[in-house]
């Protein structure tokens, strides 16, 4: 009886499961699915919002040039991030069946990166900016209220804009990440092990 029993070799004889490819490739569909959605929805939203903003200055004619100026950078604040999320549209679209572990991996790095840039920079810009525009676009309406009404106006708006900054912004921007860095970490998973079987 041989007592030299190499455990290596047993263990590279070892079957191993291979790695769930088919759901990892339906997972990668369903975050370009849900992507392309949120994308699109965002759009919808802030072209909507830009329209209104808009067709507000046109019929009711703000007097105040801080009216008009607020007006301006509320929609300049809108069209910035916009340009900039939409910007995502081509790293989504790529994604399809025909590609390697390598690639999809390289894919989701590069909208991870550009994800990082727009969540900071860009909605850093855009909250400035909204906030400064409604702060201006208020004055003319605030100054005909008493002065609790217009403190309190203002008080609310602000208040809006710094739950929506430091509540919801948040939030949105650690589930974005999340999604990412689990599809990332499950993709370089499979490519460690077509690359140790290999």
């Amino acid at each position: 009886m041989d007592n030299n029993i190499d455990f290596k070799d047993l263990w590279k004889q070892q079957a191993v499961s291979p790695p769930n490819i088919e759901e990892l490739l339906s997972k990668m569909k369903d975050f370009k699915r849900v992507s392309l959605r949120k994308l699109v929805i965002t759009n919808v939203l802030l072209v909507a919002t830009i329209v209104f903003i808009i067709s507000i200055w046109y019929y009711y004619q703000p007097e105040f040039i801080s009216t008009k100026i607020g007006i301006i950078l509320t929609i300049l604040a809108m069209v910035i991030y916009l340009f900039s999320y939409n910007k995502l549209v081509g790293f989504y679209k790529t994604i399809d069946g025909t590609q390697s572990n390598s690639e999809y991996l390289q894919k989701l790095i590069s909208i991870k990166e550009k994800q990082q840039f727009l969540q900071s920079t860009m909605l850093s810009l855009y909250f400035i900016l909204l906030g400064s525009g409604l702060c201006l676009y208020m004055y003319e309406y605030t100054s005909r209220m008493t002065t609790f009404g217009g403190i309190f106006t203002y008080v609310v708006m602000l208040g809006w804009v710094g739950f929506a900054w430091f509540y919801l912004r948040p939030k949105e921007i650690k589930k974005e990440q999340a999604r990412v860095n689990g599809l990332i970490a499950k993709f370089e998973d499979v490519n460690k092990q077509l690359s140790a079987n290999g």
